[in-house]
This record gives C-alpha cells, structure tokens and sequence, in this order.
C-alpha cells in the first residue's frame, strides 16, 4: 500500500512524502527538520525509513529543512545540479542529480523530473512511482505548464499541483504591480485558472487523488481554489477526492490506489 502525507503546503512551507512498503521519500522539505518530524509524528509517519529527500528547488520554503533531515536520516538529496549547487549546509549528504529523462531508483520508488519555469537556479516537476504501481506528481512555483511538464504529468494516480492565486485577488491585492506581475508572469505562479485548465487536460480515468497545493495566503482561499477546479474536473469526469492542502496542518494520510476512481469528490 502506497500512502500519501501532505505535512503543509503554501508559502511559508512545503513538504510531502510517500510511503511505501515502510520506506518513505520526503519531496520538498520547507520547514524545519524539527517541524516536519513533528507534522509527520502528528499523522502516523515515521522517518526512521527515509531512503531519500526529493527536492523541487533551492528557495527556503521547499529546502529549509533538508540538510538537518538528510544528516539525522543518512538520505540522499535529489535535486538538479542547479539547486544542489546553491543549496547551503547539504554538502556532506550524498546527491543524486535529478534531470529530463533521468530515473533515479531507491527502492521501492522511482523518481523521475523534468524541468520548471521559475525565477529559482534550476526548478523541476518531479514524479515518483512505487512498487504497486501507484504514481504520484509534485508539481508547483511554475506560471506555465511546457509541453514537457504536462508529458511528465501525464497517467498518474495522484497529483499535487499548484492553486497558487485567484486573479482577481491577485490584481487587487496590496502587492505592488511588478510583484504582481511576477507572480501571474510564466516564471511565478500557477493560478486557480490554469490549475483547472491543466487538470482537465491531465485527467485520465485512473486519476483519483488531486491536492491544490501552494496557496497564496494574501490572494486566494481554499473555497475559491475549490470552486475553480472542481467544476472542471467534473466536467472532464473526475471521480476521485480533491483535497486542498493547507499551510499550518498537514492532511490526514490518503491511500494512493490505482485504478479508476469510485469516490465522490465532496470531501
């Protein structure tokens, strides 16, 4: 059984993980190693059988924890050669490079990336396959999706993907226009919009978990995120859950099947 923990996501945070078999694959780590190991401790994950910290990019918010979690567990990082080399305190753990059409193999997952358009040394979308044949895609801090992210995205059992901002909120939001103009260019962030438009085109009938990751906490809401894509996914025949990660909790584990969905998606 493949299990999937959402420990926080949002831009003070991010951290998930797969568990499988026992073992587990921690993918960002932007808390504190003390803070993920308390979030992991609060909803049944252990971290005694991390094999490996799957890292999207270099910023704080999805790094910040990861050279203690690596020193305490002995795992390897892995990253792009990019984030590796801008990364600060990892140089005594082992790394593995992470890039397009590269398989990295730590039983019982296999990890594969391809590369992201954000304002970080060299983002990626990463995805992860288990031994029972239940596949995961982390996918955030990107404005537009390139042929080869939606290529990696593509027949997966779960996604975790960016719901970063409501353009209305965004436009009249206090941040200043050239912020603003970061965060909707194609190098920020994905809004509700195009999360609902990648969704629709990523659906596949054995699609059956989706989490709206990366909130903006001053330009979206859980509602309007779930509002936006919901429909979208019905429309294009989601059956599955549809979970909205939140910053400061982490959700509760959620079993990753595979196989076409027979569950509502009002949860």
């Amino acid at each position: 059984m493949t299990r999937l923990f959402v420990l926080g996501s949002g831009s003070r945070g991010n951290c998930c993980a797969l568990e499988c078999d026992g073992s587990v694959l921690l993918i960002d780590a932007g808390f504190s190693a003390r803070e993920i190991t308390r979030r992991a401790a609060a909803v049944g994950l252990g971290l005694e059988r991390v094999v490996g910290i799957a890292l999207t990019h270099e910023h704080g918010d999805h790094a910040r924890g990861a050279a203690r979690l690596a020193a305490q567990t002995d795992a390897p990082i892995l990253t792009a050669q990019g984030t590796w080399d801008r990364l600060d305190g990892c140089r005594s753990a082992p790394h593995l490079p992470l890039g397009l059409l590269h398989e990295i193999r730590l039983d019982p997952f296999v990890i594969r990336a391809c590369p992201t358009a954000h304002d970080a040394a060299e983002p990626v979308a990463i995805t992860v396959r288990t031994r029972d044949a239940a596949s995961l895609g982390v996918a955030y801090d990107f404005g537009r999706a390139t042929t080869a992210t939606r290529y990696l995205l593509r027949d997966l059992t779960a996604l975790v993907l960016e719901a970063n901002h409501d353009d209305l909120l965004l436009r009249t939001s206090a941040y200043p226009p050239v912020v603003q103009q970061r965060i909707a260019g194609s190098a920020g962030h994905l809004s509700n919009r195009a999360a609902a438009e990648l969704l629709a085109e990523l659906h596949h009938p054995g699609l059956t978990v989706v989490v709206l990751a990366h909130l903006s906490q001053l330009c979206n809401t859980a509602a309007e995120a779930r509002s936006a894509v919901e429909p979208a996914l019905r429309r294009a025949g989601f059956r599955g859950a549809l979970y909205v990660a939140e910053q400061d909790a982490p959700l509760p584990a959620i079993e990753l099947n595979p196989g076409p969905a027979q569950i509502s998606l009002a949860l």
